[in-house]
This record gives structure tokens, sequence and C-alpha cells, in this order.
């Protein structure tokens, strides 16, 4: 598939760059993509929610009443969990959420979501750029010179520019990724993505056919 590359005041640059099939153009798996984004939200989780059993809690042990003849059930202190300040019965306790995926796997999830982003027409090309220094306004310019869009926008760059981030780190939309960066979350997390000539070339390069 080709794509027209545009300049950053949303001309074209007369320049077309040919995505490889092999990773925007394959059929999507949709399961692959659920299993990627269950990992990489799971791995976001600290896993460090706690509450007291009744074991734990700071209660008094005095048996309520006698065990039998009350006419009631028995009971043997207040820690018990259906009393006002009692322990938790079955609540969370400290754990590792991580779990492991193949890398085959994870690159099929990848690839998935980029195919879906061409297949949703939400890909576009920019050529390579520079800023001299960070200018939000500059960089919000650019995005509307070449239509991204102004809901969650994922920028993707061949390498890591400091301008550019900082230019749009206070944009709550806007997402600026180098190319080792990206996942499968930051690609469907995205309505548009806008990705920078030679992201390409890179993802290609990588590729384990």
């Amino acid at each position: 598939m080709e794509l027209s590359v545009l300049k950053i005041d949303g001309t074209e640059s007369g320049k077309k760059v040919v995505l490889d099939d092999a990773i925007f153009g394959i059929e999507p798996n949709d399961h692959a993509i659920y299993l990627d984004v269950k990992q990489y939200l799971a791995h976001q989780r600290q896993g460090t929610a706690k509450t007291k059993d009744r074991s734990e809690v700071a209660y008094s042990t005095k048996k309520l009443i006698r065990q039998k003849g009350s006419g009631g059930a028995r009971h043997g202190s207040r820690k018990a969990g259906i009393y006002t300040g009692g322990g938790r019965v079955f609540g969370p306790k400290p754990r590792d959420y991580h779990f492991k995926l193949n890398k085959k796997l994870k690159q099929l999830a990848r690839f998935s979501a980029l195919s879906y982003k061409v297949k949703e027409n939400a890909l576009i090309v920019v050529e390579p750029f520079t800023m001299d220094a960070p200018k939000t306004k500059e960089f919000i310019q650019i995005l509307k010179n070449i239509k991204a869009g102004d809901r969650k926008i994922l920028f993707v760059l061949p390498e890591n520019s400091q301008n550019i981030y900082l230019s749009s780190r206070n944009l709550p939309e806007v997402n600026v990724k180098s190319v080792d960066e990206i996942n499968t979350y930051n690609i469907m997390n995205a309505y548009s993505m806008v990705m920078v000539d030679g992201v390409q070339d890179i993802l290609a390069s990588r590729i384990k056919r």
C-alpha cells in the first residue's frame, strides 16, 4: 500500500511511501490484540492493595456469648467479618499481576493494530522535521495542518526528539513516542496515528518473518 508523505504545512511533498503488507496489511488478529493489551494493563498495576483479615485487626478477642444455649449463632470475637471493625473476608493481598506472552504473539498484535489504523484511514505520514526549541503553539499548528484531528493522537518518531516531546507535553490528547516505545495499547488507544517518514523502514528491518 502507498501513502503520500505530507509536509508539516499540510501540503503533499510529492513523495510516496510503500508500506510493508506484512506489517500494515495483515488480517488483524483481535485475540492477539486483546492479550497484548491485557498484559500491558496488568503490568501497570502495582499489586499493593491490602486489607486486614480477622487475625490482623486490633480488636478484643473476648468471646461475646457462650458457645451454646443462647439461641443465636456461635461467635468467637468481634474480629469476625460480619461485625463493624472486624476483619475483611477474602480481601486483596499484595500480588504480582505480570504474565508472559510470546514475542511472536506480541509482534502479531502490534502489526494487527497498525493494520487497523491503515484500514480505518487513520494513518498519516509526514516528512522528517526538527524543532529548534520547544514550541507548543507551533506543534499544534503542525497537527492542524496535517489534519490529525483533536482526539487521542499518537505521534511516532524514528528516534527521540527532546524539543518535539516538550512541545507536546502540555497536550493531553497527544502522545509522542519513538518507534522503540510504541506498543499495541498506544496504537489502539489512539484515534489517529502520525508517523514520521522512516518509521516504516525501522519496523520492516525488525520484522521476524
